[in-house]
């Protein structure tokens, strides 16, 4: 079996309601298919790049971490109209880091300010994160094949032009894909055609929405749940036939004989894109501590002195106090505890109610600080909701603030530890 060619356009279950591909299966599947590099593009979304790459690394393949963005075809402040929902298809895949936090920017700004039916981006938005960022022709919804199947090559050739400008020297390729559909069939020459003509990289994809033939079925119920429309409905949208699967090596070899180098040039991606992403805790901000004091020992300073303030008899909830305090230390919380500290100071400073809610409640270090007002020995309230050893994420505040100022300790945030 031949391991030069890589899946590099795959879908998972955070398309939503169009991909039926389970992270772990799929990547375990992969790695069963002696499958050395395996692709996460979702649409329009990068919810589950972590898991993915973290599932890769388990089983010894080397992710390859992107998304098929959806691009306005006239810009994303323009909402108006049936034109501006079918936004076009294009596969993005990170290089490197640099790549990756361009990725992540550009979702984010799909999200928040091109989102119209589908989280969009526009040709200004890429041109300005395309550092560090591959670039493909994508499916038949992308820019170039619509413009090739509405018979315009024209156009279609200077839109590729624009692309291979707009990206990294080498980083945009024409991807063809082969799933016996007769437009894929009547474009494939003149996708070639512009590859050859502008000297740009051919690519062959499967865009695999399902693992293999026998998801087809379960994956159409899945597209009639996104649509609302009942399986038995004739007109109603459907994938073409049950191919769009995870393919072996030996079945992308048969499909593209003819175009060898399409089917090498995978692997040529794969060895381009080489993000290694910290798996470690978020940095966290630094607290406001005395000078010439370190942080853990000012939060026992602190929680010590509520302890003999707030606390009626603090010789009894002395042992709570230290057990809270051990599994603080241990698990690294405790600038967490020191800066939600800050923003209830700053809001009782200013006279901005606020409340704390959920589990926070539990624990008698929040309440000897000044986060909480509840003592949760009173209350018979246990600390290890809150937090305990075997945590490793972030636990957990929830504060609200009234409305009519909350406003004003967003600005208190922002000024403090910056925009980001």
């Amino acid at each position: 079996m031949c391991r030069s060619f890589v899946h590099v356009h795959n879908h998972t279950e955070y398309s939503l309601l169009d991909g039926a591909n389970r992270i772990p299966e799929m990547v375990k599947y992969a790695a069963n298919m002696d499958m050395a590099s395996l692709a996460i593009t979702d649409h329009g979304v990068m919810f589950g790049v972590m898991e993915f790459y973290m599932e890769c690394k388990k089983k010894g393949v080397k992710p390859l971490l992107g998304v098929e963005a959806y691009v306005a075809p006239n810009g994303i402040h323009n909402k108006k109209g049936d034109g501006e929902k079918n936004a076009y298809h294009m596969v993005l895949l990170a290089k490197d880091l640099d790549g990756y936090r361009n990725l992540c920017k550009l979702s984010t700004i799909a999200a928040l300010e091109g989102y119209y039916y589908k989280p969009r981006v526009d040709h200004d938005i890429l041109r300005a994160h395309a550092k560090g960022v591959i670039a493909t022709s994508a499916c038949l919804g992308s820019e170039i094949c619509q413009q090739l199947m509405r018979g315009d090559y024209e156009t279609a050739q200077r839109t590729a032009g624009m692309y291979k400008d707009m990206f990294d020297e080498g980083s945009f390729f024409i991807e063809l894909q082969d799933h016996r559909i007769p437009e894929q069939a009547a474009i494939r020459d003149n996708l070639i055609k512009i590859a050859r003509e502008l000297k740009l990289p051919l690519l062959a994809t499967n865009d695999a929405h399902y693992m293999c033939k026998g998801d087809a079925q379960p994956h159409d119920v899945l597209l009639c749940i996104q649509t609302g429309a009942l399986v038995s409905d004739e007109k109603r949208f459907k994938f073409h036939n049950d191919d769009f699967y995870l393919k072996s090596q030996d079945e992308m070899y048969e499909l593209f004989k003819d175009v060898p180098e399409a089917l090498e040039n995978t692997a040529m991606v794969a060895e381009m894109c080489n993000v290694e992403l910290d798996k470690r805790r978020a940095p966290m901000p630094q607290p406001e501590v005395p000078e010439g004091m370190e942080n853990f020992a000012y939060l026992r300073e602190l929680s010590e002195k509520g302890l003999r303030d707030r606390m009626k008899e603090p010789d009894q909830a002395l042992k709570r106090l230290e057990y809270e305090l051990g599994v603080i230390e241990k698990t690294g919380f405790g600038d967490y505890f020191l800066l939600v500290r800050e923003f209830a100071q700053e809001a009782r400073k200013k006279g901005i109610f606020y409340g704390v809610r959920g589990s926070a409640a539990g624990s008698l270090v929040s309440y000897l600080i000044g986060i909480t007002d509840v003592d949760p020995i009173d209350y018979g309230l246990t600390f290890e909701r809150f937090l305990n050893p075997e945590r490793i994420s972030m636990p957990d505040v929830d504060m609200d603030f009234e409305d009519a100022r909350r406003q004003e300790i967003i600005d208190y945030v922002t000024e403090r530890f910056g925009q980001d």
